[in-house]
């Protein structure tokens, strides 16, 4: 007794719902997709057709026709559609069949692209009622994400505006839709620009070179070249290690090497990236103390005046920036950020960096260029 009220119930509900679903796609004008032209892509006619027909059931803006059907009426009628792509061929199977609109078009390379071109046929008036083209980068293997951003573009429908530019404007940044085999946005190419010092270090670097200062203004010129690896380049971003060697002072006499290894992101939909690591440079060290008047002097002068001899030096020694020292390895972190502007194939990466340290900070900027690499 209870199954049998069950079934009831069930078929009650079922009756139900096909008649608020007949009741809606009576609303709406039906739709049919026959086969798409297809040229030199990834999907023949016939896939073409299937994957756009799913496109227009997601606008849930006709009747469209499920594809099952089509092959029946198309059966039914013995109707050739091998060839069927333009408007007066479609219009009389649309009346054939009895549809309300016909969808038909072309997707085909042409040249470096690949062009869609779509129309939508009103049957009864024999008229081209809508008509949409738009022009993609060749890329086949992107071709469902093509269809999906074509069709509901054609309607008015919102589209990922990011993705539709990579697959469709050439100098757009690279990532892996429009560059699925490559690693971009690569910037490898030459870094210039300047660094300044705060602190101790201006203090040092604006010192006398009698006192153990270098003579020189606080702010000087670099140079260098940067490497990147990337390992990951995925949708809106891509990670990357990069290399930076660098020389730095040479406007004003000194040559001052270093390496700095980065980690760090960047945006492939506008080129902003940040990024951090160790930087190691050569620095000239050396061991002194401060006198009783604050004056800085090397341990060896102590050593020197006889009147000291067999003295221990009554001041805390430590070793500091000299010029008059020795070059010893030197360590620091960099915090920096930037972004790439573009111009045709050429980027101009601009980024700012900072070093903070005990004894004073350094502040830079630097900028650089490479043309598009393919």
């Amino acid at each position: 007794m209870k199954t049998s009220t069950l079934k009831k119930l069930l078929s009650v509900c079922l009756m139900t719902s096909s008649f608020f679903v007949n009741s809606q796609n009576k609303n709406k004008q039906s739709l049919t997709v026959l086969n798409i032209d297809s040229k030199n892509v990834t999907a023949d006619a016939n896939t073409m057709g299937n994957m756009i027909r799913i496109e227009l059931e997601k606008l849930d803006s006709f009747a469209v026709m499920d594809r099952y059907d089509v092959a029946y009426m198309i059966e039914k009628n013995k109707i050739n559609v091998t060839n069927c792509y333009g408007q007066t061929c479609l219009t009389e199977i649309g009346a054939i069949i009895g549809s309300d609109k016909m969808f038909g078009g072309t997707v085909e390379q042409m040249g470096k692209s690949i062009m869609v071109t779509y129309r939508l046929i009103n049957v009864k008036e024999k008229r081209i009622e809508k008509t949409y083209v738009h022009e993609f980068l060749y890329l086949p293997e992107e071709i469902q994400n093509i269809v999906k951003l074509s069709v509901a573009d054609m309607f008015g429908r919102s589209v990922d505006k990011a993705l539709m530019d990579k697959l469709s404007k050439p100098f757009e940044f690279d990532n892996s839709n429009n560059n699925p085999n490559e690693d971009r946005l690569r910037l490898d190419g030459p870094r210039m620009g300047f660094v300044s010092y705060t602190g101790e270090l201006y203090d040092r670097i604006s010192e006398s070179k009698s006192t153990g200062g270098f003579g020189a203004f606080p702010v000087m010129f670099q140079f260098g070249y940067q490497f990147e690896k990337q390992y990951l380049n995925e949708g809106k971003v891509q990670a990357l290690f990069e290399f930076i060697p660098m020389i730095t002072g040479l406007d004003q006499g000194y040559f001052i090497p270093s390496a700095t290894l980065l980690h760090g992101i960047r945006s492939n939909i506008n080129g902003w990236e940040f990024a951090f690591g160790p930087t190691f440079n050569l620095m000239p060290m050396a061991n002194g103390y401060y006198d009783e008047n604050h004056a800085w002097r090397l341990t060896s002068s102590w050593g020197n005046n006889p009147d000291n001899s067999g003295k221990t030096i009554p001041f805390q020694t430590e070793d500091r920036l000299d010029s008059r020292g020795t070059y010893l390895l030197h360590s620091a972190f960099v915090l920096a950020a930037g972004r790439t502007f573009k111009s045709g194939k050429l980027n101009i990466p601009v980024n700012a960096f900072v070093i903070p340290g005990k004894d004073g900070w350094r502040f830079g900027i630097s900028f650089g260029f490479n043309a598009k690499n393919k």
